[in-house]
Formats: structure tokens, C-alpha cells, sequence
């Protein structure tokens, strides 16, 4: 791995774990091995590192919310993969996903990182509309509010971030196949 993606990958655990605004470029030096003026050699400020961190990991899961969006499938197996994605992408990049989920508020307050409350929007927009479209091909049922359900979604897949750790019990997929099942299913008997 090349070292400046080890430096990343030091930040967005430090980052995920402490916070943004208590991790020090100190820190990273320390947890890096490095001196803290031999990070600036890398980056200019922690600000860049925690940019570029959400950056590329929000640009890789969007592409994929757009391969699902694109796809031929069915409605429901759109939000199914889509489910599926969201789970992949917190057993992957758990780091990232607790930096956006934790720091995003407290981020959006710069102008370098206004694009956090456009991936928001488009995150919203990726939910909506695969709710509409499975409620108006009848995979959903009528009287859904897409609204609710989409918060719904959105908080319940997200939340996961803080209890669920990759090469535990319970993988990515057998967590998500429980949710899909609760989510798509429900859990009362017919």
C-alpha cells in the first residue's frame, strides 16, 4: 500500500474513533510513526485528509447507487442491492462511514465540504427513487409513505456502523439478508 494511503487509512481510523475535531495532525504523526511536520509533506492540513477520505469513498458507493439505478432489475432487487451495498460499505470502509455519519454536521459548516450536504441529497434521491418505483410496479404496497420509509432506511442501514464489526459473528451479508427479510418481509406471521 502506498504510504500515502497508509496515512489515510491511520487518519480515518483516528478520525472514526476520536472524532475529527479531537484528532490532532499529532496524532496521525504519532499513530503514523512519523514526525508531524513529515505529514505535511504528504498534505497540507488534516482538513485535506478527512476530504479526500470521504471523497473517494462516497464517489466509489455513489457509482455503485447508480449502477443499481441504471440496471434492468426488477424494483425490489434494486432495493435489495441497494441494501446490500449500504452494508458492504460498512463492513468495508467502516471508518469512512462513521466519519460522514459522526462528522458531517460539524463539517458542512465549511464551504470545502458543502458537497457533503449534496451527497445527503443525493442519497435521498437514490431512496426515493427506488421506493416510488417499487410502490407504482406493486412490489411495495400503495399506502407506503416513501418519506418515512426512506428515513426509516437511511437511519436504520447507517446506524449499523456503530455495532457492527467486520470478521465477528455475523457478517456484512447475513446482516443485511436479516434486514431485508424484516424490512421487505416484516416480522409478524401472515
Amino acid at each position: 500500500m502506498p504510504r500515502r494511503d497508509e496515512l489515510l487509512a491511520i487518519a480515518a481510523g483516528l478520525f472514526a474513533e476520536k472524532g475529527f475535531k479531537n484528532t490532532t495532525v499529532r496524532d496521525i504523526a504519532e499513530a503514523s510513526g512519523i514526525l508531524s511536520g513529515s505529514l505535511y509533506h504528504h498534505f497540507d492540513s488534516k482538513e485535506s485528509m478527512v476530504d479526500e477520505i470521504l471523497t473517494s469513498f462516497q464517489d466509489e458507493l455513489f457509482a455503485k447507487y447508480d449502477e443499481v439505478l441504471a440496471s434492468d432489475d426488477d424494483a425490489r432487487s434494486k432495493i435489495e442491492r441497494a441494501v446490500r451495498l449500504s452494508f458492504e460499505a460498512i463492513d468495508q470502509h467502516r471508518h469512512e462511514v462513521a466519519i460522514f455519519q459522526n462528522e458531517a454536521d460539524y463539517l458542512g459548516t465549511f464551504d470545502r465540504f458543502a458537497y457533503l450536504a449534496e451527497r445527503n441529497a443525493q442519497s435521498r434521491d437514490v431512496w426515493i427513487t427506488l421506493l416510488t418505483e417499487g410502490v407504482r410496479s406493486g412490489a411495495l404496497r400503495s399506502d407506503l409513505d416513501i418519506e418515512l420509509t426512506y428515513r426509516f432506511i437511511r437511519d436504520t442501514v447507517w446506524v449499523a456502523v456503530r455495532w457492527y464489526r467486520p470478521g465477528k459473528k455475523l457478517t456484512h451479508t447475513a446482516v443485511a439478508d436479516q434486514y431485508l427479510t424484516i424490512l421487505l418481509d416484516g416480522i409478524a406471521h401472515a
